[in-house]
């Protein structure tokens, strides 16, 4: 894949060259970090739009809990929390038996991390949202350790994973007619659309509303890209082997399978990752500040993680390519807050279906970069608020909850 990308002044090479060798290994080690690497989810929410048809029951989509006995104390001490010498110098509690199994969302928590949780919601704040969040307080939300449990193909597709993105993409209104997407596997012809009826076509279609499209359609290739470059290529004696699957990379991205639009797709990543890109040069001011930290309880630990951020916020600023927000955020006053209502709720809504993925491997991901790239626009739309941020304060007019932190981070990365 090479050349420039549609409605930017970039091309690829110079993306590679800039991810390769400035910010991919800086942002490997802040994703290492335990701030970063604990995500709080909720995996039962029901979905909202169809009749639950079931998880699917393949092992490395199942998600065994760990026993309440397990669940660190802090964890479940709510208010009382108090960061201890002797948790910070404990040992990782014991592995839970069943969590720990090849493609099981292990949420295991170290004793190091447990008592922070706490203290970390003090800096969730809800704002005005680009993604259904969910209730961090519901007994079934729990913390997942992201680095134990790495996306990758679990063995989920067919009509249940069709139906997602199918549902995502009638949701976005905004896609061109030329777009190919594969036959509905789903009997008789049964189309679920959760938005309006549209017709199709580049012609007339504005800047933002192209934006928004390749957004979903970047999102959906990193995720098939991870699926096939961590594929279950075989199993023998219970010991598997994941490893990069060309065919699989063939089938979803080469230009003969997908009718021409594989390379589209790919260079929708690139977008995607300029968009997100951006999103971080514009939130630097925000991090900046002393009053901002990324809390955990280990002083020495949280204040190497926000000098490896500031540092990532510095090459972000010094790439001089990046995706060109005001022209796509301009215009009158009334026509910009409309606009950024229609991207909110349609976003929203794609948000939501997160919740209808049968998989739980899935749904963790989904959700993740979902609410990563939620963040991200919810930045591109607040500029103006980030720069009169006060220094030594509490921000009232923009707000980033510890959620919506990890999830951007982590979403980039990916």
């Amino acid at each position: 894949l090479t050349g420039v990308l549609d409605d930017c002044l970039c091309d690829i090479e110079s993306i590679d060259d800039f991810n390769t060798f400035k910010i991919f290994p800086k942002i490997q080690k802040l994703q290492e970090r335990d701030y970063f690497r604990y995500y709080k989810v909720n995996l039962k929410r029901p979905c909202p739009f169809w009749a639950d048809d079931g998880h699917c029951s393949i092992k490395d989509c199942h998600v065994e809990p760990c026993p309440e006995s397990k669940i660190p104390v802090g964890i479940k001490a709510g208010s009382s929390n108090k960061y201890s010498k002797a948790a910070n110098n404990s040992k990782e509690l014991e592995d839970c038996e069943q969590a720990n199994k090849l493609g099981a969302v292990n949420s295991t928590l170290s004793n190091q991390s447990k008592e922070a949780f706490i203290d970390w919601a003090r800096y969730d704040d809800s704002q005005d949202h680009f993604c259904e969040l969910d209730d961090e307080r519901s007994p079934d939300a729990q913390y997942v350790d992201l680095l134990l449990n790495p996306e990758r193909y679990t063995g989920y597709k067919g009509p249940s994973a069709w139906r997602v993105w199918n549902s995502i993409y009638e949701e976005n209104c905004f896609k061109p007619r030329s777009v190919y997407r594969p036959l509905n596997p789903l009997a008789p012809s049964r189309v679920f659309n959760l938005g309006s009826v549209c017709l199709f076509s580049w012609i007339g279609l504005c800047l933002e509303k192209r934006v928004f499209y390749k957004l979903i359609s970047g999102l959906h290739a990193s995720i098939n890209l991870h699926l096939c470059a961590n594929y279950l290529l075989e199993e023998t004696w219970g010991k598997p082997c994941w490893g990069p699957n060309v065919k699989e990379f063939t089938r979803r991205f080469d230009p003969v399978e997908t009718k021409g639009e594989g390379p589209r797709r790919l260079k929708n990543l690139y977008f995607l990752y300029l968009i997100e890109l951006r999103a971080l040069s514009k939130v630097a001011p925000y991090f900046e500040r002393s009053v901002v930290d990324l809390y955990t309880g280990n002083g020495h630990e949280d204040a190497e993680s926000k000098a490896l951020l500031l540092d990532i916020f510095r090459d972000t600023k010094s790439f001089h390519m990046h995706f060109d927000e005001k022209s796509m955020f301009a215009g009158d006053k009334k026509g910009a807050k409309s606009l950024k209502e229609e991207f909110r709720l349609h976003f929203k809504n794609i948000s939501r279906i997160m919740d209808c993925v049968g998989c739980d491997k899935c749904r963790l991901w989904g959700k993740l970069q979902t609410q990563g790239l939620g963040t991200a626009l919810k930045i591109l739309f607040s500029e103006k608020e980030i720069q009169s941020l006060p220094e030594n304060s509490p921000s009232k007019g923009f707000q980033l909850t510890r959620q919506e932190i990890v999830a951007l981070v982590n979403a980039f990365g990916r």
